[in-house]
């Protein structure tokens, strides 16, 4: 009897452990598609912005900001002179910052949160991104201190990116299920506190 009862545990036991195991390669599996899907859905979400970028200083008249490149050149440690007038570090700014911080937005795409509601909160997570690293540099001020004509533009542009990168990113979730957190808020549909979260086997292993 006592044998019996410690087979039994120890097979409770090995297949929690097998589960675990499952469940931190699907994570892992997760983000790794969230890092190469959320880089390509943030390239085409700056070249995006890019464009609205160019139209709206054609018809506004506004000249090219070197933010960026002064940003990167006193992270990088260079000298105002040399990093400012950089076209290079400027685009290497603009579109590296897009890219990396796509990888944020494939990973809310991977866990389910996705469309415009996800979308508008990941453009806020750009500004913010922006605004710390220029702040941070002092190479920029807050934004309650810029015109209003220059904070909507910015928004407007930053808009632009995030939704872009969220399409795209949805888009490629999307061919793989709902996501971890669609399929736990589906347990029990309505706005409840009370459901758990659902099995590593329901999720999948990604």
């Amino acid at each position: 009897m006592a044998r019996s009862v410690r087979r039994r545990l120890w097979r409770e036991s090995a297949d929690r452990s097998r589960l675990q195991a499952g469940e931190a390669n699907r994570v892992r599996s997760v983000l790794g598609r969230a890092a190469w899907e959320g880089l390509l859905a943030g390239l085409v979400g700056a070249a995006a912005m890019t464009v609205t970028e160019k139209v709206e200083q054609r018809l506004t008249g506004r000249p090219d900001s070197y933010v960026p490149a002064l940003t990167l050149g006193r992270l990088l440690g260079m000298p105002d002179a040399r990093s400012e007038p950089s076209r290079l570090l400027n685009l290497s700014m603009h579109v590296g910052q897009g890219a990396l911080v796509g990888i944020w937005r494939a990973a809310m795409a991977e866990g389910g949160l996705r469309g415009p509601v996800a979308s508008t909160a990941f453009t806020g997570f750009r500004l913010l991104n922006d605004q710390t690293l220029e702040n941070l540099t002092g190479s920029g001020a807050p934004p309650a201190s810029w015109p209003r004509m220059e904070l909507v533009v910015d928004v407007l542009h930053k808009a632009v990116y995030g939704f872009t990168t969220g399409l795209v990113a949805d888009r490629l979730a999307a061919r793989r299920g709902p996501g971890a957190g669609a399929l736990h808020a589906a347990m029990r549909p309505g706005r409840r506190s009370d459901v758990g979260p659902p099995s590593p086997a329901a999720v999948g292993r990604g």
